[in-house]
């Protein structure tokens, strides 16, 4: 039933949300989505759809994913999105420690490496485009006297 209500929410050609609703629910673009979904499908058969031992059909792909995202994105916890998704907590995090090893697997060599020329030059530009001209660091506010820091 999860994965029926997952798939007529978000992903059949009629769903109930939109392109922009699924950006704003998943931190993610539905295109990227659907490549991630494929590439660690490709890669983990964890990943993939099984039958359980009474030869019922397990978590979907879909539900696995889209788990793993979700528990990213809002840095929820394993007992706080158990029960939305039907999954158990230890199932949970099984599925996110496998979400993401795979995914630096897969991406390791395209998207986790030192920026070469051309990336500092696109993140400059980006950084200059909103009002950050000759920042590549990230905005942390560490170096930032802040009265109300419990570290201060």
């Amino acid at each position: 039933m999860t994965h029926a209500n997952l798939m007529n929410n978000y992903f059949n050609p009629n769903s109930v949300y939109t392109e922009e609703d699924f950006r704003r629910r998943f931190q993610i673009r539905h295109h990227v989505f659907k490549r991630l979904l494929h590439d660690v499908q490709q890669v983990n058969s964890y990943i993939r759809q099984k039958r359980d031992r009474a030869g019922r059909p397990g978590f979907s792909p879909h539900q696995k994913v889209t788990l793993a995202l979700r528990m990213m994105a809002y840095g929820s916890p394993t007992n706080s999105i158990d029960k939305t998704h039907g999954m158990s907590e230890s199932t949970c995090s099984d599925t996110l420690e496998q979400f993401c090893d795979t995914i630096v697997q897969v991406y390791k060599d395209e998207y986790l490496r030192k920026p070469n020329q051309e990336d500092l030059n696109r993140l400059l530009r980006k950084a200059e485009d909103r009002g950050f001209p000759g920042i590549i660091v990230s905005l942390d506010c560490i170096l930032w006297d802040w009265k109300n820091c419990p570290t201060r």
